[in-house]
C-alpha cells in the first residue's frame, strides 16, 4: 500500500495512519494509569460512579454469568458485576497492560480474584472463541479504538445467542447551549486538571478531543444496529454528557 492510498483515522484532533492510533491510545493510557482512576472522579465530581451504578441496574448482573468488560482498564465494572452476581464471572480486557496492573492492586481484586481474569487484548480481534460470554460491556472505551465497527463485530461474535452488549460512552447534549457549556468545561479544565494531578495535560487534551469526535447517540446506536444487534436502546445519562447504549445478540 502507497503512503498516499493508506487509511487514515482520528486521535484526537490530529488525523493520523490507521496502523498508528491504536500505539499513541496505548502511550496516553501507560502515561495516565496511575492517576486514571483519582482524575475519574476529579473531571466528573464524582458523577462517572453514579453512571456506571445505572448501567448495573439497566444491565442486571445475574449469577452464572460471564462478562467481558472490554477496555476495562482497572476493573470499575467488573468489581460492580461481581458485586451484585457475586457468583457470575468477568474477564477484564484491555490493550494497556499497565490499567490492569494498577486494577489488580485494588482490594476487590483480591477478594473477587476466584471469579476474575484479567488478559491484554486488543478490542478489534478479540481472543476468545465465539459465543463465549453472556454479557460484553465497554465503559469509556469504545471512542479509543481504531475502527469502531470491528469492535462491534467483535461483540457479537463472542457474545452467546441471547447475549447482552452494554456501552457507557460520552456523547452530545441535545441543547447547543448546553453543549457549548460543557465544551468550554472540557477544553479549558480538563487538560489544566491533567497535567496537575497527572503531570500529563497532552493526554487528557486527546481525551477532550476523543469525546467531540464520537458519534452522537442516534449514529452510534445506527452502528450497532449494523454490527447485527437486535432491540438496540440508548439512555442519556446527565442530559446527553453520557449515554447508555444496549443490544441484544439474538
Amino acid at each position: 500500500m502507497t503512503k498516499q492510498s493508506a487509511k487514515t483515522t482520528h486521535f484526537g484532533y490530529r488525523e493520523v495512519a490507521e496502523d498508528q492510533k491504536a500505539g499513541m491510545v496505548h502511550g496516553v493510557f501507560t502515561n495516565v494509569a496511575s492517576k486514571y482512576d483519582v482524575m475519574n472522579d476529579v473531571m466528573s465530581g464524582g458523577v462517572h460512579r453514579i453512571w456506571k451504578d445505572a448501567m448495573m441496574d439497566w444491565l442486571a448482573p445475574q449469577s452464572g454469568q460471564r462478562l467481558l468488560d472490554v477496555a476495562g482498564g482497572t476493573g470499575d465494572i467488573s468489581f460492580r458485576f461481581l458485586k451484585r452476581a457475586p457468583l457470575a464471572n468477568a474477564v477484564v480486557l484491555d490493550l494497556t497492560e499497565s490499567m490492569l496492573v494498577e486494577g489488580r492492586k485494588r482490594a476487590e481484586a483480591d477478594a473477587m480474584a476466584g471469579h476474575l481474569n484479567w488478559v491484554v487484548g486488543d478490542a478489534m480481534a478479540l481472543p476468545f472463541e465465539d459465543n463465549s460470554f453472556d454479557v460484553y460491556t465497554i465503559s469509556f472505551g469504545i471512542r479509543n479504538v481504531t475502527r469502531i465497527g470491528d469492535a462491534l463485530s467483535e461483540a457479537y461474535r463472542v457474545l452467546r445467542p441471547g447475549g447482552r452488549l452494554m456501552v457507557l460512552e460520552f456523547s452530545q447534549l441535545p441543547n447547543a447551549a448546553m453543549q457549548k457549556a460543557y465544551d468550554l468545561y472540557s477544553f479549558n479544565v480538563i487538560p489544566r486538571m491533567g497535567k496537575l494531578i497527572a503531570n500529563d495535560r497532552d493526554s487528557y487534551q486527546y481525551l477532550v478531543e476523543s469525546i467531540r469526535k464520537f458519534p452522537n447517540q442516534d449514529r452510534f446506536a445506527a452502528m450497532i444496529s449494523d454490527a447485527g444487534f437486535d432491540q438496540v436502546k440508548y439512555r442519556n445519562l446527565t442530559m446527553g454528557v453520557a449515554a447508555l447504549h444496549s443490544g441484544w445478540k439474538i
